[in-house]
């Protein structure tokens, strides 16, 4: 409990920082209730991360994890992008809608985002963790300077030495189970798609550095698992997308407390990475497209266009419902309900909650 004493967390519970499902008030709550709680500000720009921020600090005075995503900008690849986006033409159609001309890398990396830099440096958030690599050192140091400790996902031992190198403070080993965007650094090499809980047992044997499980936990017995593999917290997401707090919408909840929830599916189809789901009418067509897509996070401009065009009609089936392979637990009940219960059941590892 060492590192979590250093943050002053009484609990070692972190909620994952989900783009789009996560919110100041979800945030907020997990913190109050003792655990960490977590921002990410990956689709938002600077203004809109102080205003998130800004919505954190105002509901609690406790530690709270700022995430941002640290993915290689790539470069625009046109005849990919025309194919991909007349493969999706059927798509749109069917919805009375025209799919984009040209594809926008709409989110942009924390690697050449000096603004976001900047705002971090500024209001220096307890945490503040990446996702999908590494910043280079003097983004790691001016952080650091300012007191944020620092944390980041690894999928491997070799992602997890090069944060040892970078100097991070904590990995968070990311296990195949885990739902939303896979953290590798590198999507185009081989995965060797190791579980969390193997992942987690190796890098607390080889790493170095105080290790955070994440991946398929949704209850106390898993957190305790982790805990006993040698990491010093469990970072759950999935766990919380059906508190009131977070943003998911009614389709997402209704799906994730439905049967699809025990068949979650890895796709970049939505986003251009690699990113598990509850499989949908979006995921199907992944599967059956044949196509390389254009890319993170240009496919992600495609995606989104669809999900808004079909949502818009009334369509929910190609919405991005990010889920982990421990969905089918997924327990419905206000955020500090949830830490407390996560609580309970981690000091009675032995009884059947």
């Amino acid at each position: 409990m060492a590192f979590l004493d250093k943050l002053g967390v009484s609990l070692p519970i972190i909620q994952a920082p989900m783009a789009g499902v996560s919110t100041p008030e979800l945030a907020a709550a997990v913190s109050n209730a003792g655990a960490l709680g977590s921002i990410g500000v990956a689709a938002t720009d600077a203004a809109g991360a102080r205003k998130m921020i800004t919505g954190v600090r105002n509901l609690c005075g406790k530690p709270f994890n700022v995430n941002v995503f640290v993915h290689q900008p790539m470069q625009t690849d046109i005849d990919r992008e025309r194919a991909w986006l007349a493969a999706m033409a059927p798509l749109f159609d069917k919805y009375g809608a025209e799919p984009p001309q040209a594809l926008r890398p709409i989110y942009k990396s924390f690697i050449e985002d000096d603004e976001m830099l900047a705002l971090l440096i500024e209001t220096a958030p307890a945490v503040v963790s990446f996702h999908f690599g590494l910043p280079d050192t003097a983004r790691i140091s001016a952080l650091k300077d300012v007191g944020c400790v620092l944390l980041a996902t690894a999928t491997n031992l070799a992602e997890a030495a090069a944060a040892t190198k970078a100097g991070i403070d904590a990995v968070v080993a990311q296990g195949w189970e885990a739902g939303g965007h896979r953290g590798v650094f590198d999507p185009d090499a081989p995965d060797g798609r190791l579980g969390t809980m193997a992942l987690t047992r190796l890098l607390v044997q080889r790493c170095g550095l105080p290790v955070i499980a994440a991946g398929g936990i949704m209850d106390g017995q898993g957190i305790r698992a982790a805990l006993d593999l040698g990491a010093v917290a469990a970072q759950l997401g999935t766990a919380f997308v059906s508190c009131p707090e977070s943003s998911a919408d009614s389709a997402y909840r209704e799906a994730l407390a439905g049967p699809s929830a025990m068949n979650t599916v890895m796709t970049s189809a939505i986003s251009g990475r690699p990113a598990r789901g509850l499989p949908n009418r979006f995921t199907q067509w992944g599967e059956t497209v044949g196509l390389p897509h254009p890319g993170y996070p240009m496919t992600y401009d495609a995606g989104k266009a669809l999900i808004a065009a079909a949502k818009a009609a009334g369509e929910t089936g190609y919405a991005a419902q990010w889920a982990g392979q421990g969905a089918p637990l997924s327990r419905s009940m206000p955020a500090a309900e949830l830490v407390a219960l996560l609580a309970t059941e981690l000091n009675s590892p032995n009884r059947r909650v």
